[in-house]
């Protein structure tokens, strides 16, 4: 069931929500984080402030506000706000929206914004349905995705949005939600005092990965279990920290820079045929719950890009070990990915196929080459090779202004070594 208003403050269940939404800031001063989207005198600070909010896309990892700008929006603007979850919306409960859209503007000239969570859900079907109603301006399509946009949402409506990426929280804007956080139950019906150690302060910050939500329902969890002291004060120390925010040992952000060096770290030991640091990297990628089909993608990639025609049969290896995975999954998917990994650390390296970026620039550089004529279509003077048994042709291939260029050069290890040109 919609609303044309997401966020009543007299909700009788606000008291009851989490904190989290309790918190939630309702205008564009009270946002901590997302400079680069929101500085003064940005594109959608400008946008939200003036009303001028148009087809919009939020991408980013969870907890770093996508759902808030929403409702920062809400209090800014005359239209009305419509919201639908991917998950539990179809095709039937868009139409209707859109109906309803359309009779609001007919009836009172007002526009509707309809914001769609999780919109990377949606199937193709259903990004398509909203592409009319967007085409003719009946609704104002926002859409909220913790995926990819250029991969999860059609490009039909991608070309019709403008994406906005946000980014996990830096530590002095998650020290601000803190203060924030303290502040609330200090001035709450029933006042409670707080002190933080900095270790514990610490602790969270590091292990909240840049999520708000998640810093926040640590915090909530602590306060609320911990009981005070003698002197009427609750003390968060190091230990409770670790138990209100359930991460100890490894630091890592599947969205964040950490995420992104860890990665690195990986591949760079395949490149560097270091097995050992090979498998603590993916341990480490592992434990931290990264997405297996993003492991194998990365090892998709150095096989052709680290390895390539040193072993040709290396994309082949790690593309079966991805197929038996999605067939087996985890624990014993734990095999497929170590064999696939190892296998690239084990073989020798050539990187000869990034020479397509040679011919890439070749072609940018000679725009006016022409095909020759022993080359083209139906022609009279190809000879074909397969005529001279002995190997004795000598016929050029390259372009004729092009004819001593040389774009690949094959390194001197494993299979491709062996091979004469």
């Amino acid at each position: 069931m919609s609303s044309d208003n997401l966020f009543e403050d007299h909700n009788p269940a606000l008291k009851q929500s989490p904190l989290a939404d309790r918190l939630r800031p309702k205008f564009v001063e009270d946002f901590y984080g997302q400079q680069n989207i929101l500085s003064k005198n940005s594109i959608l600070r400008n946008a939200i402030l003036n009303d001028k909010v148009g087809n919009t896309i939020f991408s980013g990892p969870p907890g770093v506000g996508k759902t808030t700008l929403i409702e920062i929006i809400s209090s800014y603007t005359r239209a009305a706000m419509i919201k639908l979850n991917a998950v539990l919306s179809g095709v039937k409960e868009l139409r209707n929206e859109i109906l309803l859209a359309e009779e609001r503007w007919r009836n009172s000239k007002r526009k509707t914004i309809l914001f769609i969570d999780e919109v990377h859900r949606f199937t193709s079907v259903q990004q398509d349905a909203l592409l009319p109603s967007i085409e003719n301006g009946t609704i104002i399509f926002i859409g909220a995705t913790t995926e990819n946009p250029t991969y999860a949402v059609n490009k039909a409506l991608l070309s019709r949005s403008r994406v906005f990426k946000l980014h996990p929280l830096r530590d002095i804007d998650l020290l601000k939600i803190v203060d924030k956080v303290i502040n609330y139950y200090q001035n709450a019906e029933i006042k409670k005092n707080i002190n933080i150690s900095q270790e514990a302060l610490d602790h969270l910050i590091n292990f909240s990965s840049g999520d708000a939500r998640n810093l926040i329902n640590a915090l909530e969890l602590a306060i609320d279990t911990t009981i005070d002291n003698e002197n009427e004060t609750i003390e968060i120390n190091l230990s409770i920290a670790q138990d209100s925010i359930q991460n100890k040992n490894i630091i890592y952000d599947k969205y964040g820079q950490n995420h992104f060096d860890i990665v690195s770290a990986f591949i760079k030991s395949i490149r560097g045929s270091d097995p050992d640091a090979t498998l603590y990297w993916l341990a480490n990628m592992i434990e931290a719950g990264e997405d297996p089909n993003y492991i194998f993608r990365r090892l998709l990639i150095s096989a052709s890009e680290d390895i390539g025609l040193a072993d040709p049969n290396a994309i082949v290896v790690v593309n079966s070990c991805y197929g038996a995975f999605e067939k087996v999954g985890y624990p014993e998917g734990y095999y497929f990915l170590s064999q696939a990994s190892l296998f690239l650390a084990i073989s020798p390296k050539s990187n000869s196929t990034k020479c397509i970026f040679n011919a890439i620039e070749a072609v940018k550089s000679n725009k006016l080459s022409l095909v020759p004529d022993h080359l083209k279509y139906n022609s009279k003077t190809y000879k074909n090779p397969h005529n001279y048994p002995k190997n004795d042709l000598i016929q050029k291939y390259m372009p004729n202004n092009l004819i001593e260029h040389k774009l690949w050069h094959a390194n001197k290890s494993g299979w491709e070594h062996d091979k004469k040109y």
